[in-house]
């Protein structure tokens, strides 16, 4: 699924118009439905609905959404913010439309605000993805008149007051919505952090518009959904054999840190690697051996950290790093590593704290590598970001300068290729924030590779399976409860 910019999108209806044929009121009208649909789904008619639209065709979506409520035998009260004299053609048709079944009620003034009482459920008509300057005035005390309200707020395709592709100032007077249902694609703003209390949950709801459009548009910006992970995933022949599946190396763990190799060596082999062997320190024989039955185990000369390589040649990929340590010794393996690997690569954790402290290795890492930074050990590796937006273009220019491909973890991870494309990840839940979970990924990415998934593929899907996993995981045992194993015993597709 594509993501893309606030002028890309108005051509978007442009075109759908113009090709349909139809009308921008009929567009309208539909969008509206879907919407409709959306909500109908999820609140009954028992709950009174509060509408605050303003003068554009956000606000024309507000009053042609009131109206097809209304007619369901909602409890609809709408409100027009007049803070300007000018108004779409399409709001004003709508408007007309309305009157026929409802009253409506004119914010001119602070004093005409309605007395909300909680129960109410708002829908936010204000002002749509087309915003270019911060909302004012009397646009900005209705939102603040919204924000101040325990009532739940949903806002139609984007939060009023939200930019879609740059990053608000602290003071901007932005809706902070429990919903916000966006029309028939995500808006790039929802991907970052930095947005996220004027986001809430999203839903995307299909409108209809030119599906020729949005292939032919490009857009550095994508997102990968459960259609198109499931479309990654490779089938497994009936006459397969652990060979057709890859032999994974793990170098992973250190004294006192083998819980790490442990989640990761548990996610490889849960993520359907054909064979696996774990080079690890003396002190994490015996652990791994009980731990893992299913993984071979190759021990370091040094009982408490990894010092020397094991044999190469029949390993399908490499991950490396969780709880590895920084030591001297340490760090001399992986400069080996890199003189001697020939096959694809997955670098995390500790191993990415010695990148950034030796950054000449970064020249060394083959094209393709896999590194999964969160973002301090991003920042630590390619410097610091005014905001969310920079550092997202800082690791386009990461990932296409150094040939890597990126993922930045977090909320909807994002996974930059070094084509400076970027795909951002609809699976994984807060719950996922503990100690582990990343180690969790670097054994699904590695194991992909040792399966012969091209590597953007493996980051993918990856990334996805990851994030699925950990919401069955938050479901089973509540955000709060649950831990980084529990994605491991959650994996599967």
């Amino acid at each position: 699924m594509k993501i893309l910019a606030a002028s890309q999108i108005r051509d978007l209806d442009a075109h759908t118009i113009q090709q349909q044929p139809i009308s921008s009121l009929d567009l309208m009208e539909r969008a509206s439905r879907a919407f409709v649909r959306w909500l109908c789904a999820r609140f009954d008619n028992r709950q009174p609905l509060v509408f605050f639209c303003g003068k554009g065709n956000n606000g024309g979506d507000g009053l042609a959404i009131a109206r097809l409520l209304s007619s369901k035998g909602y409890g609809v009260a709408v409100y027009v913010v007049n803070y300007t004299d000018k108004t779409s053609d399409d709001f004003s048709k709508n408007l007309e439309r309305l009157r026929e079944h409802l009253s409506i009620h004119y914010i001119k003034n602070k004093e005409d605000l309605p007395k909300l009482t909680g129960d109410e459920l708002l829908i936010d008509a204000l002002l749509g993805s087309g915003l270019s300057r911060p909302a004012e005035g009397l646009l900005a005390t209705v939102i603040d008149t919204m924000n101040e309200s325990p009532a739940r707020v949903i806002s139609v395709d984007i939060a009023s007051g939200l930019y879609m592709d740059k990053i608000n100032d602290e003071d901007d007077a932005i809706v902070r919505p429990d919903y916000t249902v966006s029309f028939q694609l995500p808006k790039l703003a929802f991907m970052i952090p930095h947005n996220d209390p004027f986001v809430g949950d999203w839903q995307v709801v299909n409108i209809g518009l030119s599906e020729a459009f949005i292939q032919e548009t490009e857009t550095p910006y994508f997102f990968t959904d459960k259609k198109s992970a499931k479309k990654l995933i490779r089938d497994r022949e009936k006459f397969s054999h652990k060979g057709t599946f890859g032999h994974a190396l793990l170098l992973a763990g250190s004294h006192g840190k083998m819980g790490a190799a442990q989640l990761c060596g548990g996610a490889c082999l849960r993520s359907g690697v054909g064979l696996l062997t774990m080079h690890v320190a003396g002190c994490g024989y015996e652990i791994i051996q009980i731990a893992l039955p299913e993984a071979m185990c190759s021990v370091d000369i040094h009982e408490k950290m990894l010092t020397t390589l094991p044999e190469l040649d029949a390993c399908s990929a490499i991950g490396v790093g969780p709880g590895l340590g920084k030591e001297p010794q340490t760090l001399q393996m992986l400069e080996e590593l890199l003189d001697q690997a020939k096959v694809p690569m997955v670098w995390d954790a500790d191993a990415l704290n010695l990148l950034s402290e030796n950054p000449e290795l970064l020249k060394k890492l083959p094209d393709n590598t896999i590194i999964t930074p969160h973002p301090k050990e991003f920042e630590r590796l390619a410097g610091k970001s005014e905001d969310d937006y920079a550092r997202l273009e800082l690791a386009r220019d990461f990932a296409r300068e150094h040939r890597l491909i990126v993922v930045l973890k977090g909320a909807h991870t994002a996974v930059v290729f070094p084509d400076s494309t970027v795909y951002f990840n609809a699976t994984g839940n807060a719950g996922m924030a503990t100690g582990g979970t990343g180690d969790v990924l670097t054994g699904i990415l590695t194991s992909l590779l040792a399966q012969k998934y091209e590597p953007r593929n493996a980051a993918r899907l990856g990334v996805y399976q990851h994030g699925i996993a950990g919401d069955r995981a938050a479901k089973a045992r509540t955000k709060v409860s649950m831990i980084a194993s529990d994605i491991v015993e959650n994996l599967g597709w």
